[in-house]
C-alpha cells in the first residue's frame, strides 16, 4: 500500500472520528411531554356543600443532553404564577445540568428539588392528592443549588446538596445545607433518609431527621415516613414531629390507595422572641390527616390516562374533601 493511500485512510479515519466525536456531542432531546390533572372538587365544611371543577396541574417536562456525561432536566408549571418579584423562577420545579463525572461522581447545578428525605415529600406533585402541613407551608420545595453525588454501590447513592433555604420567600442568602441516602436495605425496601440544616428568614438553623421508607410486597406498595424537626435551643427532642403512611395495592388496572399522617409540635417550642422554631408546622399544632381513594388506568400505558376518586380531611381544617377526576400525558418526544 502506498504512502499516499496510507495517509488518505487515516485522514478519512480520523475526519470519520471526528465526526462520529461531533455528532455524540450534539445536544439532543430524549424526552419532552405535557402532563396535566383537572378535577371536580367538593367539600362539606359544618354542614354546607361546595363544589367547583378546577385545573390542579398543567407541566411542560423536558429531558436530555449537552454531551454524552452533561444531561439536563426541566419541568415548568404551565398553570403556575410565571414571576414573583421575590422568586422569578416560581413556577420552575427543575432546570438543571448534571455531570456524570465518572461511573460513581456526578455533579447537579441549577434549580432543583430541596433534597429532603420522605416519600411524601419526594413523590412528583401531580401524583399527589393532599399533602402535610410540614409539605404544605413550606415557601419552596425547589430551589436554586449544587449537588454532589457518590454512588457507593449499586443503587446506593449519598448526596450531599446546598441551596437556597425551602423556607425562604426566593433569594434571601439564607442556605439550607443536606445529606441524603437514597438507597435501600434490600430489592424490597428502599430508601429516601436525610440530616438538614436550613436557615430561616430570622437567620436562625432548624435541623430535620427525615427517614422515607418505601417497601414493595408483590402488588403492595407502604411507604413508612418519620421526620424529626429542632429548633437551636428547644427543650426536647421529638417534640416537633411528622409520621405518615401510604398503601397502594395493584391489582390489575386498578389501584386502591390510602395515605394517613400525624404532625405533632409542641406548644413551647418558641424562642425568647415568641416566634416559632419550626415555621412550617406551628407550635400547639396536633393534625391527623387522613384519606383514601381509588385510581384506574384504562390505557396500557399508565402514564398516559389515570381516573380519580379520593376523599381525604385534616383536623385542623376540619373540611371534608372529595375529588374527581382526570390525569392524562402527552408525548412529543419520547427516546
Amino acid at each position: 500500500m502506498t504512502r499516499k493511500r496510507i495517509t488518505f485512510l487515516a485522514a478519512s479515519l480520523a475526519g470519520t472520528l471526528l465526526l462520529a466525536a461531533s455528532v455524540a456531542a450534539q445536544p439532543s432531546i430524549s424526552q419532552m411531554y405535557f402532563d396535566t390533572r383537572a378535577s371536580f372538587h367538593q367539600e362539606v365544611a359544618d354542614g354546607r356543600y361546595n363544589s367547583q371543577f378546577t385545573g390542579d396541574h398543567f407541566n411542560l417536562n423536558v429531558r436530555g443532553s449537552l454531551t454524552d456525561n452533561l444531561t439536563f432536566r426541566i419541568r415548568q408549571r404551565l398553570n403556575k404564577k410565571v414571576f414573583d418579584e421575590r422568586n422569578m423562577f416560581n413556577a420552575t420545579d427543575f432546570l438543571y445540568l448534571r455531570w456524570q463525572a465518572t461511573p460513581r461522581w456526578a455533579f447537579t447545578v441549577g434549580k432543583n428539588a430541596v433534597l429532603i428525605g420522605g416519600y411524601e415529600f419526594d413523590a412528583v406533585p401531580i401524583d399527589v392528592y393532599y399533602y402535610s402541613n410540614f409539605c404544605n407551608n413550606l415557601y419552596q420545595g425547589f430551589s436554586f443549588g449544587a449537588n454532589l453525588e457518590y454512588a457507593f454501590a449499586p443503587g446506593q447513592n449519598l448526596v450531599f446538596q446546598v441551596c437556597n433555604s425551602p423556607l425562604s420567600l426566593g433569594f434571601q442568602s439564607i442556605y439550607a445545607y443536606n445529606f441524603a441516602w437514597m438507597g435501600g436495605f434490600a430489592p424490597w425496601w428502599n430508601t429516601i433518609w436525610s440530616v438538614n440544616f436550613v436557615q430561616d428568614e430570622f437567620h436562625r438553623t432548624i435541623n430535620y431527621i427525615s427517614l422515607g421508607n418505601h417497601m414493595v410486597f408483590g402488588g403492595l406498595a407502604v411507604d413508612f415516613d418519620w421526620m424529626n424537626r429542632a429548633g437551636m435551643g428547644q427543650r426536647r427532642f421529638f417534640s416537633d414531629y411528622t409520621v405518615i403512611s401510604k398503601i397502594i395495592w395493584s391489582v390489575g388496572k386498578w389501584n386502591l390507595c390510602t395515605k394517613a399522617g400525624y404532625e405533632s409540635n409542641a406548644s413551647y417550642n418558641v424562642d425568647a422572641q415568641g416566634r416559632a422554631y419550626d415555621l412550617a408546622v406551628a407550635p400547639g399544632t396536633k393534625n391527623f390527616y387522613a384519606g383514601c381513594g381509588v385510581e384506574f388506568f384504562p390505557l396500557p400505558d399508565r402514564d398516559r390516562l389515570r381516573l380519580h376518586a379520593v376523599w381525604f380531611r385534616s383536623s385542623t381544617i376540619g373540611i371534608d374533601n372529595f375529588d374527581v377526576g382526570i390525569t392524562w400525558r402527552l408525548d412529543v418526544i419520547k427516546k
